[in-house]
């Protein structure tokens, strides 16, 4: 078991070195207060003017000029090159919810590695934001105050069915699988329940719904599949 670096009872921003919008960090920081960095996300956090409690990575694309910059005693350099930085720092959180900036957008193979990760370490629940969506492994049950409109897209990383009210297009009966059937470009026609019935679907929704999303993951009924 891969032993936690950062220990929270609330939940936590995680700056990585991929594209930071101008406002990104304030946002998740609204949310989830302590900031730790995957790498070279540290220069990102310095740079809006936060010192992160924990850089976790193998610091190959950390800059020099921002490790100076940095207390000793809050550098976690992990060596293995079997992972991603963002499974090297998400994997030794350890709190009630994860928001990363830093993950989307940029370089389109480390999306797809981040979606990757959400999957694969699923049992700690995380949101990404991006410019203007956030990204995150749906539970087993989902309730959001959708408005109608709103676009709601589901992706499959796995094989993987449900079922929903409050969708335009119900998913009820389908089965997802990332080369068949794919829920992207749905939308709500008023407030939206989403159930799976296993793991690998992912949450589109666009960046405004945030807070909705952080505060359905927070409760009971939104607990992070095992």
């Amino acid at each position: 078991m891969t032993q936690k670096i950062v220990r929270s009872e609330t939940p936590v921003t995680l700056v990585g070195g991929g594209s930071v919008g101008p406002g990104d960090i304030a946002l998740a920081l609204d949310h989830a207060p302590l900031l730790v960095a995957a790498d070279s996300g540290a220069g990102a956090a310095l740079e809006a003017g936060h010192v992160p409690v924990a850089v976790i990575g193998d610091f190959d694309s950390l800059r020099a000029a921002d490790k100076v910059r940095l207390p000793a005693d809050r550098l976690f350099p992990v060596e293995e090159q079997d992972s991603t930085d963002f499974d090297k720092a998400l994997t030794r959180i350890s709190a009630p919810l994860v928001l990363g900036v830093g993950f989307l957008g940029a370089r389109v193979d480390h999306q797809l590695a981040a979606f990757s990760t959400l999957v694969r370490f699923r049992h700690q629940s995380c949101v990404l934001i991006g410019q203007h969506e956030v990204v995150f492994h749906l539970p087993p049950r989902l309730a959001l105050p959708t408005r109608a409109g709103d676009v709601v897209s589901l992706f499959p990383m796995a094989r993987v069915s449900g079922r929903s009210t409050g969708l335009l297009w119900p998913i009820d009966g389908l089965m997802f699988e990332p080369a068949g059937r794919i829920g992207t470009s749905n939308r709500a026609t008023g407030p939206a329940v989403i159930e799976t019935h296993g793991p690998g679907l992912l949450g589109i929704f666009p960046r405004e719904a945030l807070g909705d999303v952080v505060a359905a993951l927070r409760s009971p009924a939104g607990a992070a599949l095992p």
